[in-house]
């Protein structure tokens, strides 16, 4: 991440308690490092235990990103992000057209029975996923459902 990036994005960032008075140690790994990772592992798609020894330990980036995840920080970053974008691009920070498209998946026998479906118009035995995004093509909502 440059440094140029880092600007925008740190002050998105959940503030630690430690640093707030909540008391608490500090935290062993800088946010930036553990953003980098999860970066990484998004661009990449590597798995978790894959991670490279340049960045902390595959344990620690997930603890940041679940922890994240499980307060709704990672969809409030993604929403303050787009409505950055959308400011930029000179648009209104809510959008006020959408444009929908679904995609049938083929599901693995692993993928238990329930979550799957029969898509008779692609003949795909799987999931659907339904993606919504702006007119910028910046995305706002996605839905996986049995593909039937």
């Amino acid at each position: 991440m440059t440094d140029a990036e880092w600007a925008v994005v740190r002050p998105l960032l959940p503030v630690p308690g430690w640093m707030r008075g909540r008391g608490g140690q500090p935290e062993s790994y800088c946010h930036r490092a553990i953003l980098d990772a999860i970066r990484y592992l998004v661009d990449n798609g590597v798995k978790w235990r894959a991670m490279p020894a340049d960045f902390p330990p595959w344990d620690r980036v997930y603890a940041f990103f679940r922890r994240w995840r499980d307060h709704v920080l990672v969809r409030e970053f993604h929403d303050r992000l787009r409505d950055r974008v959308r400011q930029k691009a000179g648009r209104d920070v809510e959008p006020t057209a959408g444009v929908i498209d679904s995609q049938s998946v083929k599901a693995d026998a692993v993928v238990g029975a329930d979550s799957r479906g029969f898509d008779g118009g692609k003949l795909i035995n799987g999931r659907k996923r339904h993606v919504v995004v702006d007119t910028l093509g910046l995305l706002l909502g996605v839905m996986v459902t049995s593909a039937d």
